[in-house]
């Protein structure tokens, strides 16, 4: 069995700030390229790490320019649902969202979780589950998020989990799971996303965990303009795994599309905001303004059940969907 992983393409109808092409049109080439990879590899099926798009409630058109590549491919592309992808990074919202709607149309299919689907050739059994954010991902019990369960006795498994998986710690606060703390998964391949810079393909006794990087540059950070997107090319046979990078031949020099001015302005941005929330910090025991981490901050200060929890980030959902957006934006 064959396949080919791409994540974070962050599909949108407007130019970032800091770009210097059309953003939408960039994204047609490269998914382009993609496709044709996928046709020339003859691979069996296509799987995306989520953040298929920028945004849950995408125009209908913008959504259907893309729809109609993706149907031009007469190969299966399944897809685990990340924070962009969400109201409210909330997994249940997404039958109201424009990923949701590629599923109902059959252009892309969800892999939920607890349902992993078993892909089986040439003698060989493939469990394939995926894991969505949500709010508590990289922030409670590793195993809940990164070890399937082998639910068709399949020879190999291979997971998808949209998550802040790196190599090495970031900064307090800023939630994430390391990827030497998940190599006991019982997964013989992991692919993840979520973080653009990608580190690329690990392997330990046989087993694999893999980021690539995100297909889109959004921002213009060094990482990005040092970065060209890549997509994974797998193959699962009797004898064992190979995975090997492919550099997209589309993906421009970073200096050629990034702004480089807008990033001064940028860092000026940044350095008020940091400014506002060391304020607010030292008056209030909040430790930063998002507003699913504001719901767990308030729950583990005033020991809330989890149903509580739950609710308040339904409401908050509910919210976050009649403003039309995202709260991070």
């Amino acid at each position: 069995m064959k396949f080919l992983y791409f994540t974070d393409t962050h599909i949108r109808g407007t130019t970032p700030k800091n770009r210097l092409d059309t953003f939408s049109e960039t994204i047609k080439l490269k998914l382009t390229e993609v496709m044709q990879i996928a046709e020339k590899e003859q691979v069996d099926l296509m799987l995306h790490g989520g953040d298929v798009f920028d945004r849950p409630d995408l125009s209908p058109n913008v959504v259907g320019q893309f729809a109609k590549l993706f149907r031009e491919v007469q190969i299966p592309i399944y897809a685990i649902s990340g924070n962009h992808d969400t109201f409210g990074h909330n997994p249940d919202t997404i039958s109201r969202t424009m990923l949701g709607l590629l599923d109902s149309f059959g252009i892309m299919t969800i892999i939920h979780p607890d349902e992993p689907l078993l892909i089986e050739k040439d003698g060989v059994k493939v469990q394939i589950s995926g894991q969505p954010y949500h709010y508590d991902l990289d922030q409670r019990d590793v195993k809940l998020d990164y070890y399937p369960i082998n639910q068709h006795n399949a020879d190999y498994m291979i997971h998808l989990v949209h998550s802040m998986l790196v190599e090495k710690a970031l900064p307090e606060g800023i939630p994430h799971t390391l990827v030497d703390h998940i190599w006991t998964t019982p997964a013989d391949v992991v692919l993840t996303g979520h973080f653009h810079g990608g580190f690329g393909i690990k392997e330990q006794d046989g087993k694999f965990i893999c980021n690539p990087g995100a297909i889109s540059r959004i921002n213009n950070h060094w990482m990005e303009l040092n970065r060209l997107p890549k997509v994974v090319i797998g193959e699962v046979t009797k004898s064992g795994i190979t995975l090997r990078e492919q550099v997209l031949t589309t993906a421009k020099k970073g200096e050629d599309v990034l702004d480089r001015t807008y990033v001064e302005k940028a860092l000026n941005q940044e350095e008020k905001l940091n400014a506002f929330v060391q304020q607010v910090r030292e008056q209030s025991d909040f430790k930063n303004l998002h507003m699913n981490d504001i719901i767990r901050e308030l729950a583990s200060l005033s020991n809330v059940e989890d149903r509580v929890k739950q609710e308040a980030l339904r409401r908050m959902t509910q919210v976050e969907e009649s403003w039309g957006g995202d709260m991070d934006e």
